[in-house]
């Protein structure tokens, strides 16, 4: 278990829980009270007390009184836990317990500086602890020893890299300088805790912002006054500051819009703010009573006297029940100052000089140097105005006195140091980029040529490679191809070894029967030819002889006609057996279609004397060889281009006497492939004719003319023995074409 223990006390120890910097910091401190009784653990009780007690605002009593329970609590738990160092909360008791006091015992700074010691020792962040010591120092009345604690512990946490302690000495740094006047140094010490605030606690760093704009108004640059307070608004709208919370910026802009003569805004400001301030608290009853002295301010300025009193004296009471401090974050209560404007302007000059006495003197009481010379500048001119030289000289001298001091730490366009300072940062930490990212450039730069020199590499290697590659699939493609087509004629061999077995069994038996009956056809015919004519006495009927005798012949015929059939079948079913058993050997296409061409021509001249057609032979001269099968190719060949005179001559059988016959045969070179075309004008083909021709026995030839073999053989020669592909497009009456397309 003390593992356990050991990281829960880790997790204790500091403000970043499971949560953001930003999420810790600006948890609502009643938000997060109301969620104590729930906590399901002892140990989720502790970690919320502890967050409780970062967060709270040691500045209001009630706040104070609220913290007293809850530091016993965390004792008591922490007594049976053991999960953090308590020493230091023990202190912080002693110091509450002191300062709950009303007024705050004497030694309430002391223990609760020292608690501040004992949270340094431990390395725990307690900026809203330091924030609050800031005002108890004011309500003992030991304002220099303020600037000198605060400065030491900037520096000590300067040194230790301590973010949110050095914030908040900034901020106690920036309200003391404000107090003496030194608007420089105030705005400086305010504008470099909003710069570190932005960091870890966005609410106070727009509260920062306000406040340096404030103090511009009173410094009397109301431009930049404008500036700060206009981006403290958006900062508000952006982070959803509603209510009370956003009566700083409020009343400051209000202020900044009566110095400039600009009535009708302040007046509408000063009214926004008593809008934002109204409630039953204390904090927003003293809230009330800054927006009802300003509104009261505008007033006079505008010369409305009237409606000013009830408002000053609404603002007293408050003032008589709370004892409002003369200055504060709010900005300046000058309820006294603006009675003497009233009761000046009312020409009820004893009062207006008895409140300008008590004004000057509270301001000198509580040692505010800010307001003091605004305070002694207004008694010289009301002593002036009324005739009175000798006190009005009293107070002018005392006026210059103070504020040669002042004006000696001041700048002369009233504008904070700091400012410089941080423009100055910005324009080094600008070329401090510019050089970082020229010299990134540089770098970048070097690494794009590296790559692109390696990419260039890798292109090239990939490119050759991928060059390699696609010669190695082309050969083994045609490795392939020629391997299919040595297996397709094996296969093609095997299957017609054995159908030639069988047909020139089949044709050996069926042969001497064919020879028989032609011959007996034959000798019938002769003995028929020669017999006598019958005698004159014959029984038979006269003529009828004749008749039986013409007939027979004709059956003789017919049977001769058969048999030759049935021979030219037999001696095809014997080609077809024996194609593709050669070897492929390199062939010049272009002579072979030549030769088929002329060979198909000149035979079908033997048969038809009169016939003529016209060839068109159309050869790519830079066809390469291909490896072809000679015989097989060329019957394939000589048996279109037969098919093809057959067609024309049919067409010119049946068409007018200007028709002209033509066969075009053609060669192409493609990538890697060879095309043939054998075209012709002729009679052309149905559809239903087309998707048959190539099956075996397919004939639209007259009995006698065609076996049917001759494109079925043509279509397994192409296909199967060379593994290429043959395909016929027809057009009924227009011609017909045939496509031969083999691999090379």
């Amino acid at each position: 278990m003390k593992w356990l223990t050991t990281l829960l006390a880790l997790l204790l120890s500091g403000p970043l829980l499971a949560q953001s910097t930003y999420q810790y910091w600006e948890t609502d401190y009643d938000s997060l009270a109301r969620t104590l009784p729930r906590q399901p653990t002892d140990t989720a009780r502790l970690r919320v007390l502890v967050h409780l007690l970062d967060l709270i605002d040691l500045t209001e009593l009630r706040r104070r009184r609220q913290a007293l329970p809850q530091l016993e609590e965390l004792l008591t738990l922490n007594q049976r836990l053991h999960q953090l160092n308590d020493v230091p909360y023990q202190q912080l008791r002693v110091g509450v317990r002191l300062w709950a006091q009303d007024p705050p015992a004497a030694g309430a700074l002391a223990a609760m500086q020292q608690a501040v010691f004992l949270f340094d020792e431990v390395h725990r962040p307690v900026p809203r602890l330091l924030i609050a010591m800031a005002p108890l120092f004011n309500q003992l009345r030991q304002e220099p020893a303020r600037g000198v604690y605060f400065r030491q512990k900037l520096a000590f946490y300067q040194v230790r890299g301590n973010t949110e302690n050095t914030a908040a000495c900034y901020l106690a740094l920036g309200g003391y300088y404000r107090r003496k006047g030194d608007y420089n140094r105030s705005v400086s010490s305010l504008l470099r805790s909003a710069d570190v605030f932005r960091k870890f606690d966005r609410i106070h760093y727009l509260n920062e912002v306000m406040a340096a704009g404030s103090i511009y108004a009173d410094w009397g640059n109301p431009q930049k006054a404008l500036q700060y307070l206009r981006l403290a608004m958006r900062l508000e709208d952006a982070y959803g500051v509603e209510g009370v919370r956003r009566f700083y910026t409020i009343e400051a802009i209000a202020k900044v819009y009566e110095q400039q003569g600009n009535y009708p805004a302040a007046l509408r400001y000063a009214d926004l703010g008593l809008r934002a301030a109204h409630g039953d608290s204390a904090a927003q009853l003293s809230y009330t009573a800054y927006g009802l002295v300003r509104k009261s301010s505008v007033l006079l300025s505008r010369g409305q006297l009237a409606p000013a009193l009830p408002l000053l004296r609404q603002a007293q009471q408050i003032d008589d029940s709370l004892h409002l401090p003369m200055t504060g974050r709010v900005g300046d209560f000058e309820l006294e100052a603006t009675w003497a404007r009233y009761y000046a302007a009312r020409r009820n000059y004893a009062q207006a000089e008895k409140y300008w006495l008590r004004a000057y003197r509270r301001a000198t009481a509580a040692r505010l140097e800010v307001l003091q010379p605004r305070y002694l500048a207004a008694l010289s001119r009301f002593y002036d105005a009324r005739g009175q030289p000798a006190e009005a000289q009293r107070y002018s001298r005392a006026y210059l006195t103070l504020a040669d001091a002042l004006n000696a730490t001041q700048g002369a366009f009233r504008i904070a140091q700091y400012e410089g300072e941080r423009t100055e940062q910005a324009h080094n930490a600008q070329l401090a980029n510019m050089r970082q990212a020229e010299a990134l450039q540089a770098l970048r730069l070097k690494q794009r040529n590296l790559l692109l020199g390696g990419a260039l590499l890798v292109v090239l290697v990939v490119s050759g490679l991928g060059i390699f590659i696609y010669r190695q699939l082309q050969t083994n493609r045609r490795t392939l191809r020629q391997l299919r087509q040595a297996q397709n004629q094996l296969v093609q061999s095997e299957k017609w070894a054995f159908v030639g077995e069988l047909s020139a069994g089949i044709a050996h038996e069926l042969q001497n029967p064919l020879n028989f009956m032609k011959n007996f056809a034959e000798v019938s015919t002769k003995l028929v030819d020669g017999m006598p004519p019958a005698p004159p006495d014959s029984p038979l009927v006269p003529g009828l002889e004749q008749e039986i005798v013409a007939g027979l012949r004709q059956n003789l015929q017919e049977i001769s006609q058969h048999g030759l059939r049935a021979s030219a079948i037999i001696k095809n079913m014997l080609e077809h057996s024996r194609s593709g058993t050669g070897q492929p050997v390199p062939t010049d296409l272009n002579a072979l279609a030549e030769e088929a061409m002329r060979l198909a021509y000149h035979g079908f001249r033997t048969q038809d004397a009169q016939f003529t057609a016209t060839l068109i032979p159309r050869f790519e001269a830079r066809l390469r060889p291909v490896r072809v099968l000679p015989q097989d190719l060329s019957r394939v060949l000589l048996n279109l281009c037969t098919n093809a005179l057959q067609a024309v001559r049919q067409q010119q059988q049946s068409s007018p006497a200007d028709y002209a016959p033509e066969v075009c045969v053609s060669t192409a070179q493609r990538e890697n492939e060879v095309e043939i075309r054998v075209r012709d004008n002729g009679t052309g083909m149905p559809e239903s004719v087309r998707q048959r021709i190539f099956e075996p026995f397919f004939t639209t030839k007259p009995t006698g003319e065609g076996s049917g073999l001759g494109l079925s053989l043509s279509y397994d020669i192409v296909r199967k023995g060379h593994g290429g592909t043959i395909t016929v497009s027809s057009e009924v009456g227009k011609g017909t074409e045939f496509v031969i397309v083999l691999p090379c």
